[in-house]
């Protein structure tokens, strides 16, 4: 697919779209002659901000790039998504979204930049796609080029495009999809079907990304295919089930394999609690997600509840979610004008022919926005901020489409009505947000204050101006909007992040009784456990979740020392600790274990050999059982047990108790020692005062 196939548009005026169609065009009118190197710029400032200092961020999650460098070490572990090359588990995803950084770190070696360089050529072509598919629904270079800036500076899209997370390779696959859509109900465009089957084939890869986040864009796509497609309805329906045989088979081929292969011969589920990829999908990134119900899953209690929401394990829930003090500055700045926008554009296009191209693109994304985020608001399951970023497609897509709507009105009563309203809704927002955070660039809030006042007369008043008042007008709008995000996208891209629980922009005040409050470059606040809920910190604690045992450490530490890591931290092991893990590496299948995936993934990535992730990432999957565990080490494949990690002050959810079970007896059965601060057990040499365990089965094991 070429560029100048994408960035084609009909540039020929539809008065279907606009009873009072504007003669004077784009507000600052990049031709045909002009839109291609402002994309190019457009693309060449997303790519500046998506790569400048990416190194920063180490390892980013730990947890994904210890996944990343053991599929680059082995080709079962790179199908699987295995947490180490032996493919002792799996990690909590099916895999597609550590293919490409594994495949960049076979090519280019283990390092930062390796990992995180393929997230962010899919950030620069997500924002390239969408750039194109508003162009081709408004026939407006400047609407797509705003809604592309929109996407680019969005803080959560900074943060998840210059991060390993399986979020990059989602969004780029559903906004593919989304052109896709859009091109299949387009006028004079031959073989539809042909392009409804390639949507449905993104989104399937998009479900190996992250499982069933993907469909939710589902019925959007479908309703416009119904509303907007040039054909009968039979022909589209059939056209729908042919695209949800194409998905399904992109979806299927890899979960059919898994779940046919021999569990004896295949790394274990991680995330499931029977080595199951469907439970896996179905259970714990599936209802789980909504109810709150995920076996195996930690918590700190009962979250807060607050204005319009509900308190939970997992932290607030309700409709005013994504605009509270830890969701709102990643992703919200342009939401109410989206919303805004959407229901005006919908308005305005009331009496446009069923197939007009403008309505079915606002039905996309308005369908995707909406559902999205009612799905993100009421979830009771775990839930994190960086989620939010499936949000930014559709939000861009609407300010622009809707923006280009308003524009070519801006004569016209409503018109200016809605445009004065829309500059006011997206001032008032960005003050509120950057109020939350009033000791970052503390200047900004008021200038944004103080131009967004005098533009939004400007607007009220915009039938009486000159062309050129009205393009310095529409230009400060623009101002209005994204200088709030941009800042906080800039502060993003300078700040490491690295973790399981990362967040965008500056540290912000989060009140009382409220969740988790962002932190730059770290988890969220002090005691915060997954999804927001204070009462946890990462470490190993006896009698707390699974895996605690004496001795252990707390995450690592810079400047020499070593850490075994956490929950939700990776371990830091010192230049000392790697190289006794590294004696004698090829005698052994697994060079050491630990409680926990975060735990084990550090030592991992600083020795490049495999580490065992006892109970996976929770340490609550029952793998391996004790009495595996207690195999291996009698067979000499595992060297070093390294203690500590894996846990925090928190409930359990159900879930295995044999990581628990396997520290205790590695802890009765061999001696310890200490480097650095962390206490390791050497597998091969039993402790001369051993005591005798008695496993849950009844049997002796000394």
């Amino acid at each position: 697919m070429s560029a100048s196939t994408l960035d084609h548009a009909d540039s020929t005026p539809d008065p279907t779209r606009d009873p009072t169609p504007d003669p004077q065009g784009d507000p600052a009118g990049p031709g045909p002659d002009h839109y291609r190197p402002a994309l190019v710029a457009l693309l060449a400032a997303t790519a500046l901000l998506y790569l400048w200092g990416l190194g920063a961020s180490g390892w980013a999650n730990s947890f994904y790039s210890a996944a990343v460098q053991a599929g680059s070490e082995s080709w079962t572990a790179f199908f699987f998504g295995s947490s180490d090359a032996a493919n002792a588990i799996t990690v909590d995803k099916t895999p597609l979204s550590l293919w490409p950084m594994a495949l960049s770190v076979r090519v280019f070696g283990l390092s930062s930049w390796a990992i995180l360089v393929p997230q962010a050529i899919e950030g620069v072509l997500a924002v390239w796609l969408l750039t194109a598919s508003v162009r081709r629904s408004t026939g407006s270079g400047t609407a797509g080029l705003v809604a592309g800036a929109a996407l680019a500076t969005t803080p959560v899209a900074a943060l998840m495009f210059r991060f390993n997370n399986p979020d990059a390779m989602l969004v780029l696959l559903l906004v593919a999809a989304a052109y896709a859509v859009l091109r299949a109900v387009e006028d004079g465009v031959r073989h539809p079907v042909r392009w409804l089957a390639l949507a449905g084939a993104l989104v399937g890869l998009a479900f190996l990304a992250k499982m069933l986040q993907a469909f939710l864009v589902l019925p959007a796509f479908a309703l416009v295919y119904l509303v907007a497609a040039r054909s009968d309805l039979p022909r589209r329906v059939g056209h729908l089930l042919v695209a949800f045989g194409s998905m399904v088979a992109a979806a299927g081929w890899w979960i059919a394999i898994v779940t046919l292969w021999p569990a004896a011969s295949r790394p274990y589920i991680g995330g499931s609690q029977t080595n199951s990829v469907l439970e896996l999908t179905l259970g714990y990134n599936g209802l789980g997600r909504l109810t709150g119900e995920q076996t195996g899953a930690v918590v700190g209690g009962g979250g807060q509840g607050g204005a319009g929401g509900t308190g939970g394990r997992w932290g607030e829930t309700g409709l005013t979610r994504l605009l509270d003090a830890e969701i709102g500055g990643q992703v919200a700045w342009l939401l109410p004008l989206a919303l805004l926008l959407l229901v005006a554009g919908l308005w305005w296009t009331r009496r446009a022919p069923r197939t007009d191209g403008v309505r079915a693109a606002l039905l996309l994304w308005g369908g995707w926005l909406v559902v999205t985020a009612l799905t993100f608001s009421l979830m009771a399951g775990i839930f994190h901020s960086y989620y939010t970023v499936a949000l930014a497609p559709a939000i861009a897509a609407l300010v622009g489409i809707g923006g280009r709507l308003a524009w070519e009105r801006r004569r016209t009563v409503d018109g200016s009505a809605v445009g004065a309203v829309a500059v006011g809704v997206v001032t008032v927002t960005a003050v509120v947000l950057l109020g939350r955070s009033a000791d970052f660039v503390p200047w900004l809030r008021w200038a944004v204050l103080a131009l967004g006042l005098l533009a939004a007369v400007a607007v009220a008043g915009a039938r009486w101006l000159p062309r050129r008042a009205t393009v310095a007008v529409a230009l400060a709008t623009v101002v209005v909007a994204l200088a709030g995000p941009t800042a906080y996208a800039v502060q993003t891209a300078a700040t490491p992040h690295t973790g399981s629980i990362p967040t965008a922009g500056p540290a912000v005040d989060v009140g009382t009784g409220a969740g988790r409050g962002g932190r730059p470059g770290g988890i969220g606040a002090p005691g915060a456990l997954p999804g927001g809920v204070p009462g946890g910190v990462p470490g190993g604690v006896p009698g707390g979740v699974p895996g605690g045992v004496p001795g252990g450490a707390f995450g690592g530490r810079p400047g020499g020392q070593g850490g075994a890591g956490g929950l939700l931290t990776g371990s830091e092991p010192s230049a000392a600790l790697s190289d006794l893990l590294l004696q004698d590496a090829d005698d052994y299948t697994w060079i050491a274990a630990a409680v926990g995936s975060n735990s084990a993934s550090g030592y991992q990535l600083a020795t490049e050999e495999p580490v065992m992730a006892v109970g996976g990432f929770n340490g609550s999957d029952p793998s391996p059982t004790v009495e595996e565990f207690q195999a291996l080490v009698d067979a000499g494949e595992i060297h070093w047990f390294i203690g500590g990690g894996g846990g925090g002050r928190g409930t359990q959810l159900g879930g295995s108790e044999a990581s628990s079970e396997i520290s205790a007896w590695v802890a009765q059965t061999f001696a310890a020692t200490t480097v650095d601060g962390v206490t390791l057990y050497d597998l091969t040499a039993p402790s001369a005062t051993a005591d005798v365990l008695a496993p849950s089965d009844g049997t002796v094991r000394s």
